[in-house]
């Protein structure tokens, strides 16, 4: 692993909690339980980590393992960024914050990673607009990376 991609996610769009995301996920997202669920019943997209308003922390797929998250990416000079990165979802969108809890478990998160595969630093944290910025804007302004990054130092 050579990057972490921060994603953030709300199911339907700008509502929290339930099992919606995990439904997603797991690709039991029944599309008539909500309108929006019709738009994207043929995704099928996956991650390492979702990270809930709570900062309960929920892993989808294995570390080592690929997950579907980044989509047409490119971080440098490598595109499929899925193939050498680990997806971390936040429980929220553009225009919310994100919630105390929520960073102190992705700066968790982050330090494990960190201390697993030595390839990972905090110069290879990026947002799901850094390796897609015409397709993506999350996890959006009111990500603060500056917190994030003085939380692992």
């Amino acid at each position: 692993m050579d990057l972490i991609v921060i994603h953030a996610i709300s199911l339907p769009p700008g509502e929290y909690g339930g099992d919606w995301i995990e439904a997603f996920f797991t690709n039991r997202l029944d599309p008539h339980a909500h309108p929006y669920f019709e738009q994207i019943e043929d995704l099928r997209v996956s991650t390492h980590l979702l990270v809930r308003r709570n900062g309960e922390v929920v892993q989808f797929v294995a570390f080592g393992d690929r997950a579907w998250h980044a989509g047409v990416s490119c971080y440098g000079t490598r595109e499929n960024c899925n193939d050498f990165s680990v997806g971390i979802e936040l429980e929220g969108s553009d225009d919310t914050p994100y919630s105390d809890e929520q960073y102190r478990s992705l700066s968790d998160v982050i330090h494990t990673l960190m201390a697993t595969y030595p390839t990972l630093t905090s110069e290879s944290i990026v947002g799901h607009c850094d390796i897609a910025p015409e397709r993506k804007t999350d996890p959006g302004p009111f990500f603060d990376w500056e917190r994030l990054r003085s939380g692992l130092s």
